[in-house]
């Protein structure tokens, strides 16, 4: 005696708002680390680039851009192409394709959490 199956439901009380929220934490501190990782890859010696200093800023700020635009479903897919780009930074310096990995592993994360959660 089953009825239609219902969907299951998340438990949470806004479940957008909450999906939203990780989606735009991870993308701020994407960018926090980005930017913070700067000086410490310099120190170390690496010949960190004018071109490779400015294209992390403006990936940490595109992060925090995408960050408040989480409300617009674009933004998820844009998300996504910033973690890409992330990686091609990698052909800068080494360090750039492994943060590059793992803000993709933690983005890819944010996405499953996403299409369990909201469906």
């Amino acid at each position: 005696m089953t009825g239609p199956e219902q969907p299951r439901r998340s438990g949470l009380r806004n479940p957008q708002r909450s999906v939203r929220s990780l989606g735009a934490a991870t993308l701020s501190i994407e960018a926090l680390v980005l930017l913070l990782a700067i000086q410490p890859i310099r120190v170390v010696g690496a010949d960190l680039s004018g071109a490779a200093v400015g294209t992390v800023v403006a990936l940490a700020v595109l992060g925090v851009v995408l960050a408040g635009m989480m409300r617009r479903p674009w933004a998820w897919h844009a998300g996504t192409v910033l973690q890409g780009l992330l990686l091609l930074s990698g052909l800068l310096h080494w360090s750039l394709l492994v943060l590059g990995i793992i803000f993709a592993l933690v983005w890819g994360y944010a996405l499953h959490v996403r299409r369990v959660i909201l469906g």
